[in-house]
């Protein structure tokens, strides 16, 4: 994984100015890579041991999770990010080819055409609504999946760009 992770930094620094500080992420289903740089290579790619399906299987024993469940896996899902923080680079675009990360695109209402970029604002949503949703306040604004999956990938999307401050999320060539 960690050469599709480069691969896809290397691909992604190809469309973007000269020494422009890009983040690539990949929440995988069992580890999430961070790969961050400046120049034509990352200049560091991490693994966190945090992941859709093993965040899924370790925390939400309900669907949907309960809030403590969603409390609990925040808390870990905080601490693996505390070992990335400084690869959030001053100015840095945050990328992602993840089909994951497009599926909450289209939740947010983002056909694949138009799906560029998904703002931190529309992730808070989705998560808000999934917040709701496991307190068992029902939400009209989207039918969000019955899947823990679908539920830790937000989770994890969410937590990354508040505690490291991005404003959106790019969305490059994924598979659909």
């Amino acid at each position: 994984m960690q050469d599709a992770v480069h691969q896809t930094y290397t691909d992604i620094r190809k469309t973007l100015p000269p020494a422009a500080p890009l983040v690539v992420l990949h929440i995988g289903e069992v580890q999430t890579w961070v790969a961050a740089g400046m120049g034509t290579e990352p200049n560091r790619v991490q693994v966190l041991e945090i992941g859709s399906l093993r965040t899924s299987n370790d925390f939400f024993k309900h669907n949907p999770p309960l809030p403590y469940e969603l409390e609990a896996a925040i808390m870990v899902v905080e601490d693996q990010l505390a070992t990335v923080r400084e690869m959030a680079l001053g100015g840095a675009s945050l990328h992602s080819t993840d089909d994951g990360v497009f599926q909450l695109a289209r939740m947010a209402g983002y056909t694949d055409e138009v799906a560029t970029h998904l703002p931190i604002e529309q992730v808070e949503r989705l998560f808000d609504q999934l917040a709701a949703r496991s307190e068992g306040r029902i939400s009209s604004q989207v039918n969000l999946p019955d899947d823990p999956r679908f539920s830790a990938t937000l989770l994890i999307l969410r937590e990354f760009m508040h505690h490291l401050r991005f404003c959106d999320i790019h969305l490059s060539g994924h598979q659909r």
